[in-house]
């Protein structure tokens, strides 16, 4: 059984893509750029060390961009749920002054304190953080990315 979320514990790591994915990756570019250096008077090597090196770099950025999009595309669900979430609650919709990072860090917060909090982020500007120290009840999201 999985440990229940809190904000000491809440944040996802994927071991396959945070540690090993990128750290393979960041190898492979430290081991093309030294087959790059070792290459350089060698004419022969040299097109293939470079292109090798230049294929990594792309890699790293593709994965990067990927990881990126994802986030992204959860940031926007998330901001449609607790916008929803709000409305069912209250009738209306969130506070315009809450930036993206504001609600995403609300998702947390139970029903109960869920309006009351978004009202206070929105008149006192707190921050992601602020927002998941301040919440009492924490509600888990298990659907993450």
């Amino acid at each position: 059984m999985a440990t229940p979320q809190n904000y000491a514990h809440h944040r996802q790591y994927v071991l396959g893509f945070h540690v090993i994915l990128f750290g393979l990756l960041v190898l492979t570019f430290i081991g093309s750029c030294v087959n790059l250096y070792k290459s350089w008077g060698d004419h022969v090597r040299i097109y293939s060390a470079s292109l090798i090196t230049v294929l990594t770099f792309c890699v790293i950025w593709a994965a990067l961009f990927a990881r990126m999009f994802a986030l992204k595309a959860q940031d926007r669900a998330i901001r449609a749920e607790e916008q929803l979430r709000h409305f069912v609650l209250t009738g209306k919709l969130l506070d315009p002054r809450l930036h993206i990072r504001q609600v995403i860090g609300l998702r947390f917060a139970h029903d109960a304190e869920f309006v009351a909090l978004a009202r206070r982020a929105a008149d006192e500007g707190l921050s992601e953080d602020a927002i998941k120290r301040a919440i009492k009840e924490w509600r888990a999201d298990t659907y993450r990315v």
